[in-house]
């Protein structure tokens, strides 16, 4: 945003939504059990933030969280740095024993809808018993606690299914969207060697249905660690392959209810990959304590989720977002998902859901709502009825963007934005139900996550643009990367830059209200004339334009020591980039923001390039600019759409 306009609140929470929250809740639990009064959010902020052990404890004890063994101390750090920080020593515990904690005949535990069948409930009952018989059936294969299982699936209630059996028995799980393509699947799960494979027939995409059974056979034998293949029918594909289990026949098997095993604190819940743009992804491994506390913390608190709610968040089983969502169960939410595209047959097909399973949560990545705008879609607010919070995350959500879904989609909705990642499986900034929503900006960093902007010098910085980190260790923080002899790939990806402090990568400012803008990669930033500008200023401004689909800017740095900033449009169909509309792209960024922000060069081209979980491969096109082989500068099987690298090439 403009610095030199005064921003006013597009929206404040109500009183009854601030008494009633579960964020005031808590601060009256603490006062009440631990004699800890906090004038305020920001109060409160800190205490969590400095007494890091007692504000872990206070949640544990919060949230009742059911631990079959007493643990010896909350924290113990190591020698130097925060990997191998301990939490809870000795506790053992489940998180699929804590979702169906909220078993109840009220609701249903699941809604889905896909492009091909309307909403079906799935009870707690029924998920139980599917969730059983799957258990059971993966202990008989010789699966044990540690073992790895995945999921090659899409985003459909088996996947969920799968999972919490998985979990409920100590093995860790690890998932893939059936769009990764082979080659991107095979390059995540062979560092893991899992013995059991869920997979479907196909999927259904955009109007279209694809078959997958060929690929499902060149997997098991792509995969030697891999024992047992479960097929799941999706599509009712008439290609049946031989010796692969079917999904019915197990469901059908008997057995004696879920047998919950207790693990430890610190033991794997799940294996989650980094985009891999330049090398093998990173399988990012986390503990079962840190995503239990952490999502409990971030969805009851800073979401306001609370039992018998709809939580839905569009996402593929390959994205982070997919697991962060089912932690919505803990807190006793109805969890809902969609299967197929969120623009099929219309960008109207979300809203319409949300309508018909009158969800009280909704969430995509920020493309969704920046596609929603600029395709004009319009949603009649009063169909919206049950809906109290909007989430994004994914890329910063633009101010105009805060703007449309205030003006076009509900007036009295609380707007999360919120932005952490697959590092944590969580966010380190989201949702605050006692301050108000300002254009562009994420309301407060989250309790737990001591969140800084650095300057150049290392000093933490407010009201200035700075480099995130995070100076104290949180639960959820990677327990390790598979396969990552002595750590150092993990030390290598958060901890290069500061000694012992996390570098995340993004380009922020904390403002004096405590509130978080976010500009961008760091490591994609714009460096012009000493001068450091975030990519989302850039896109804010151009994509706002009529004419302009999409955009990608880099700055390529030259030996001289200048540089060159080329910035790269998609047009929207019949437009073409004449002289005047690219003076009209550096009037909009000039005025907007500075001459700095004008580009030396507007080139069209057909696509951007994106990574498969939605973000735009700055980077990676800045080194092929910079000269670098393409096929070392990108991995294409990390792609969503590799053909787009062909107008960079």
């Amino acid at each position: 945003m403009p610095t030199n306009i005064q921003l006013q609140p597009l929206w404040k929470p109500g009183k009854k939504l601030t008494e009633q929250s579960n964020l005031k809740k808590y601060m009256d639990w603490l006062f009440v059990k631990k004699g800890l009064y906090f004038r305020g959010y920001h109060d409160l902020w800190d205490w969590s933030v400095t007494d890091l052990e007692d504000f872990w404890e206070s949640l544990w004890q919060y949230f009742h969280i059911k631990s079959h063994d007493i643990y010896l101390e909350v924290l113990r750090r190591p020698k130097k740095g925060m990997i191998g920080t301990q939490w809870f020593r000795r506790s053992r515990l489940n998180y699929a024993e804590h979702v169906f904690r909220n078993k109840t005949k009220d609701h249903p535990a699941l809604l889905f809808q896909s492009e091909t069948q309307g909403v079906t409930k799935i009870s707690w009952e029924e998920l139980e018993s599917q969730v059983a018989a799957v258990s059971t059936w993966l202990r008989q294969r010789g699966v044990r606690p540690g073992d790895r299982v995945a999921g090659v699936l899409p985003n459909i209630p088996q996947a969920v299914t799968a999972f919490l059996a998985v979990n409920a028995i100590g093995a860790v799980w690890s998932g893939c969207s059936p769009d990764f393509g082979k080659a991107g699947i095979v390059e995540r799960l062979s560092q893991i060697e899992p013995k059991v494979l869920f997979v479907t027939d196909g999927y259904h995409y955009n109007g279209k249905t694809y078959d997958t059974t060929a690929t499902t056979m060149e997997l098991g034998s792509s995969l030697p660690s891999v024992k047992d293949i479960v097929m799941i029918s999706n599509i009712d594909s008439p290609s049946k392959p031989e010796g692969i289990r079917s999904w019915e026949d197990i469901l059908h098997l008997p057995n004696f209810g879920i047998d919950f095993e207790a693990v430890p604190f610190e033991h794997p819940i799940w294996v989650l990959y980094s985009s891999g743009t330049t090398g093998k992804p990173k399988a990012i491994t986390h503990s079962v304590g840190g995503c239990l506390l952490e999502h409990l913390k971030i969805l009851a608190i800073h979401q306001n989720v609370k039992p018998g709610d709809r939580y839905f968040w569009y996402s593929t089983t390959g994205w982070m977002m997919w697991n962060f969502a089912l932690g919505s169960m803990l807190c006793g939410a109805t969890l809902v998902l969609y299967d197929g595209s969120p623009a099929f047959p219309s960008t109207q097909v979300l809203w319409t859901l949300a309508e018909r399973a009158k969800i009280t949560h909704f969430g995509s990545g920020a493309a969704y709502f920046i596609n929603c705008m600029k395709s004009g879609t319009s949603i009649p607010s009063e169909k919206l009825s049950h809906l109290e919070t909007i989430g994004s995350t994914g890329s910063p959500l633009p101010p105009e963007v805060f703007e449309w879904i205030y003006q076009h989609v509900k007036k009295e909705v609380w707007l999360i934005s919120l932005s952490g990642g697959t590092d944590i499986c969580s966010a380190f900034v989201g949702g605050n139900p006692m301050e108000p929503v300002y254009p562009g900006e994420i309301q407060s960093r989250a309790l737990g996550a001591k969140v800084e902007a650095f300057d150049e010098n290392g000093n933490s910085v407010i009201e200035e643009l700075g480099e995130m980190v995070i100076t104290q260790p949180m639960p959820s923080m990677p327990i390790y990367f598979w396969n990552d002899e002595d750590n150092e790939r993990y030390e290598n990806s958060y901890f290069e830059t500061y000694p012992n402090i996390w570098r995340h990568g993004d380009w922020i400012k904390i403002t004096s209200r405590g509130s978080v803008i976010i500009y961008g990669r760091s490591d994609a930033t714009l460096n012009r004339d000493g001068i450091r500008i975030g990519t989302s200023e850039v896109y804010s401004a151009v994509e706002s334009l009529p004419e302009i689909k999409d955009s990608l800017v880099v700055y390529l740095e030259k030996e001289d020591g200048g540089g060159f900033m080329p910035l790269f449009v998609v047009l929207e169909e019949n437009k073409k980039l004449t002289e005047t509309l690219k003076e009209e792209i550096k009037n909009a960024l000039r005025t907007q923001y500075s001459p700095r922000h004008v580009p030396d060069t507007i080139e069209a081209v057909a696509a951007i390039p994106y990574t498969i979980n939605g973000k735009k491969m700055e980077a990676p096109i800045k080194k092929i600019l910079m000269g670098m082989d393409p096929a070392k500068a990108v991995s294409k099987d990390t792609m969503r759409n590799p053909e787009a690298l062909d107008g960079f090439v």
